[in-house]
């Protein structure tokens, strides 16, 4: 029964939990409504937490005995404007989500504990007390005490940051004047940076000359703001996608208004900062997970306040705080990092941008040179509009692509013969290289010559990878770690890596051409953006000649000496039983192979593989990446896979195969025959054992979005209640990216 609140109203709250609903809570007599979008504190079970007023009202289903009132206000203003806070809430019912989980994942950490969403500096000040105390000598024998004192009077106030600088043991003696009741301190608001006035900010490094055709997609990205439009900006790997985004954020920070940009990994773009921070010398924030919670909570304040005019991020940053939002560009917008996988909330950034974009009235740009099918069919639809890059920026030339038959040469640790001497040529015409595999550690397998025994994780479906330089095994999918045994712990004979990772074709190498600086990328040896600014530097100086690495070499790095890329193991995703691999591996082999010739100097691609005559290698070659599109979009229509239809899966896992698969089959059972609507399974994932859980999926397909839609919002609501729920860890993931 509904009953009437108390005069003074409630507040509906989001907590960070698991649960699907909003929290009622009573507003204490004499306090004012809390804003939609501010954080409170409020009582839960036995404990309390900080939540997010999501909207107030006057009734209440929670009968007024039990409406707990909240217990303090933490903010004056909301953390989440009413744009962000819209947002969040649309991607909670899209992504079926609990609303508080998702307002989670929009704020920052520090700020989900309550730290405060303005800067605040420490000032230390002397008390009268203080001054009498020094003008008296009573601390002639307290040097330390006296200099921090004297500093104080002198100054009258002294941030605490500035006092650390000028006394850096200022600490202990602040703590006995601080108890004498001689010093005090106080935050106050910091000054991150005045909002700038409705002009263009001088340009610290001037801009290109443009091509014709990026003029043009200048022109038309410009003609539409500030309303919302959206822009595929497709061009070759060194087209200039990049100078476009330039150039219109500059004609938005002309008007006062401020840009929001999203890449795949910060950590693997630094150019992409390094342009922006070169070009304008307007503040900058940007937002990445590899950020402290101090840093985080930094940029984000600095964000907010509006004295940042760009803002950079990965997918989390599509819920930052934007005043005055002028444009949204989405770099890269076919990686699959822009889709968030790991945790409960599944949801893809680059979707959200658009949604962002068109609440605010404002363009969105998407560029890649590879586009996902999903963007290109929007283009074909009509609901997207093409701005094409064909050729590359200033005198450089597309890459010539071959391949190489590994049936018809030797191969040694993973090198081919003719790869060998390509690359010897293009080291002895001054050039660098770059080869690619999409493997870490020394070799995937570890096996016994007399027995066969291969080393297997205790916790997955998996093979241990060797680490011959750490003398580990080590798993990629858990994390297991184990010493390299010397023998077959099985018979005591000799163990073999087997295969090729990273570690090992860097060793090959380093034997062939001793001569040549060698620096490696991948995961193993990268482990923070110093390290990748490092390995960046030895590269683009010309310090290093052969660069050996995994994806994270693929995106956003401009090599203007590269002339040579070589891509090993290419036959990786011909073969997979996902539908988007073949996608995935043109897109990698096309983005890779853009790395080659971006200077003056031609480049050259080489392609490894045992199946030339492959469908997907052949239309690379002679039609490119858009005729791999047309080709693999007509596969999908036939096959009434996205984006010709709609997608959910519903994950469970848990300490038997038969929990998981039994709650699946009971969330079946559940969802009856719905119409318009294909659930497939369940089935045990590809890999059904990993991290000691075995894992099992339900697959939903629909042509159309609706009828999906309409069977999630009631279905999943019930999931919970299933017996055999509390044995499973189970997740939604509305338009999946991985399937197996």
């Amino acid at each position: 029964m509904t009953r009437a609140a108390p005069p003074e109203g409630i507040s509906r709250v989001a907590l960070d939990v698991p649960l699907r609903r909003l929290f009622d809570y009573r507003i204490p007599a004499g306090t004012p409504a809390p804003q939609p979008g501010s954080r409170v504190r409020v009582p839960f079970g036995r404990r309390t937490l900080i939540g997010v007023v999501v909207e107030n009202a006057t009734e209440s289903s929670v009968p007024e005995a039990k409406l707990k009132p909240i217990a303090a206000l933490v903010d004056a203003a909301p953390v989440l404007d009413a744009a962000v806070l819209a947002l969040v809430r649309w991607a909670s019912d899209y992504y079926h989500h609990p609303i508080g989980e998702a307002i989670a994942s929009a704020l920052p950490k520090a700020l989900r504990a309550g730290a405060s969403p303005i800067a605040l500096d420490v000032l230390w000040r002397p008390t009268p007390a203080g001054c009498e105390a020094l003008a008296q000598g009573r601390l002639a024998r307290s040097p330390a005490q006296r200099q921090l004192l004297e500093l104080l009077v002198r100054h009258e106030s002294i941030r605490q940051d500035a006092l650390a600088q000028q006394l850096p043991r200022w600490r202990p003696a602040a703590a006995v004047l601080r108890k004498h009741g001689w010093v005090r301190c106080e935050s106050v608001a910091a000054h991150i940076g005045a909002k700038r006035a409705a002009s263009p900010p001088a340009a610290a490094a001037r801009a290109p000359t443009l091509t014709p055709e990026q003029v043009l997609a200048v022109s038309h990205i410009s003609a539409a703001l500030p309303g919302f439009a959206t822009f595929v900006l497709h061009g070759l790997t060194g087209s200039g996608k990049t100078e476009v985004y330039l150039q219109v954020i500059q004609q938005v920070l002309a008007a006062g208004r401020r840009a929001l940009v999203l890449v795949p990994e910060i950590g693997l773009t630094p150019q992409l900062v390094r342009r922006f921070e070169e070009r304008f010398n307007s503040p900058l924030a940007v937002l990445h997970s590899a950020l402290s919670d101090g840093e985080r909570l930094g940029a984000w304040r600095t964000a907010a306040s509006g004295a940042a005019r760009i803002i950079v991020g990965t997918r989390s940053a599509v819920f930052a705080p934007v005043p005055e939002l002028g444009i949204i560009v989405v770099d890269e917008e076919h990686d699959a990092s822009l889709k968030q996988h790991e945790g409960g909330f599944h949801y893809s950034a680059r979707d959200l941008a658009l949604v962002r974009a068109q609440r605010a009235q404002v363009p969105v740009v998407l560029g890649s040179a590879t586009p996902s099918l999903e963007t290109l069919q929007n283009v074909v639809a009509g609901r997207y509009r093409l701005l094409s890059l064909p050729r590359r920026a200033g005198q450089a030339q597309p890459p010539r692509l071959a391949v190489v038959d590994l049936r018809a040469h030797a191969v040694t640790a993973g090198l081919a013969t003719p790869v060998v001497q390509a690359i010897e040529r293009h080291l002895a015409a001054a050039g660098q290289v770059l080869v690619y595999l999409n493997r870490r550690g020394y070799a995937p397998t570890l096996l016994c010559t007399a027995c066969g025994w291969v080393a297997p994780c205790a916790d997955c479906d998996a093979r241990l990878t060797v680490h011959q330089r750490s003398g580990r095994l080590r798993c990629h999918h858990c994390g297991a770690d184990a010493p390299l045994p010397k023998r077959c712990p099985q018979c005591g004979f000799e163990v073999r890596p087997i295969g090729q990772g990273t570690e090992r074709v860097e060793e090959r190498l380093r034997e062939l051409f001793a001569q040549a600086p060698l620096v490696r990328v991948d995961r193993d040896v990268v482990r923070g953006q110093g390290d990748m600014d490092a390995a960046m530097h030895s590269v683009n100086s010309g310090a290093a000649r052969i660069l050996v690495g995994t994806q994270m070499i693929t995106k956003g790095h401009d090599f203007q000496n590269m002339t040579l890329v070589v891509v090993l193991n290419a036959d990786q995703g011909l073969f997979s039983t996902d539908f988007r691999a073949a996608e995935r591996l043109a897109q990698t082999i096309v983005q890779v192979a853009g790395r080659a010739g971006r200077g003056s100097r031609a480049g050259e691609v080489l392609i490894q593989t045992a199946y030339p005559e492959h469908p997907l290698l052949q239309t690379l070659m002679t039609a490119g990446y858009d005729g791999f599109a047309r080709a693999a979009l007509a596969e999908r229509e036939a096959a009434a896979w996205p984006p010709f239809s709609r997608l959910a899966v519903v994950r469970a896992s848990a300490t038997s195969a038969q929990d998981a698969l039994d709650f699946l089959t009971a969330a079946r059972r559940l969802a009856g025959a719905p119409r318009a609507v294909k659930l497939l399974g369940p089935v045990p994932a590809a890999m059904a054992r990993r991290a000691g859980r075995y894992h099992s999926q339900l697959l939903l397909e629909s042509p159309d979005r609706n009828a999906l839609q309409r069977l999630l919002g009631t279905w999943i609501e019930q999931l919970g209640e299933l017996p055999g729920a509390h044995r499973v860890r189970w997740a939604l993931d509305v338009d999946p990216i991985d399937l197996f």
